[in-house]
């Protein structure tokens, strides 16, 4: 493994009164992409908010580029390096793509030679331009959403469960999205549903259960495991997947 450019020590969280992170133990390698699976309430989402500073930490650290960041402030964790994509794509449906992106930027004017990079890997987002992001497709939303992202370099891309609601054909096209960042040895985080798109991508895993990652190695050592795939994930995710 690389150099984790994140680590999660012993992190607990809370949301209203319920505890829904219980001493959660993360790496996230440098330069690699790493998939955190687990079924639905196995907190996944939380841990994604929790490292952004969305969730509190009453308990345990976050450490990111060698920095302890557990009790930074939401903006101070983004200007830091770390953008994070929710499941809800936060994007802003009456702004155009262009007013959309320039929005997501912070260091002045974009920069015409990423946007032609970005433009490379959604060509839809070219293509609409000038129109309202609420009049996109859904995959073409969630490709609005990971650009705005990515609209300035980070260190670390977090995103939640990107390939939810989307038809095969545009999950692929984002599989290959991912694959060109990969390249590029962007590190992301990805919270996944579907097994096939995160084999596909992960070269790391960790799985979560009742707010624990009650496993983490190599994807490869996961996908040739369908016993394990079974034991971790449960019937219900990857029969199908």
């Amino acid at each position: 493994m690389s150099e984790p450019i994140l680590t999660l020590t012993g992190v607990h969280a809370d949301i209203d009164q319920y505890h829904i992170l219980h001493g959660i133990e993360l790496q996230v390698p440098r330069g690699e992409l790493t998939v955190l699976l687990g079924r639905n309430g196995a907190g996944k989402s939380t841990t994604l908010r929790t490292i952004m500073g969305l969730t509190k930490v009453p308990r345990g650290s976050v450490t990111f580029n060698g920095k302890d960041i557990t009790s930074w402030s939401t903006s101070r964790i983004a200007r830091a390096g770390i953008a994070f994509v929710p499941e809800n794509m936060g994007i802003f449906g009456q702004l155009t793509v262009r007013e959309n992106l320039v929005l997501a930027g912070t260091h002045g004017p974009l920069d015409q030679a990423r946007l032609d990079w970005l433009f490379d890997l959604f060509p839809p987002l070219k293509k609409f331009w000038d129109r309202p992001a609420g009049n996109l497709s859904g995959g073409q939303k969630q490709m609005l959403a990971i650009a705005r992202a990515m609209v300035e370099p980070r260190d670390l891309l977090l995103v939640d469960e990107p390939t939810k609601g989307l038809a095969p054909a545009i999950i692929d096209d984002l599989a290959t999205a991912f694959e060109e960042l990969k390249a590029r040895e962007v590190s992301i985080l990805l919270v996944e549903q579907n097994f096939s798109f995160s084999r596909r991508l992960g070269q790391t895993v960790a799985v979560m259960n009742d707010g624990q990652v009650v496993h983490s190695g190599t994807m490869a050592e996961l996908a040739q495991d369908s016993a394990l795939q079974q034991d971790l994930l449960g019937l219900g995710l990857g029969a199908h997947q």
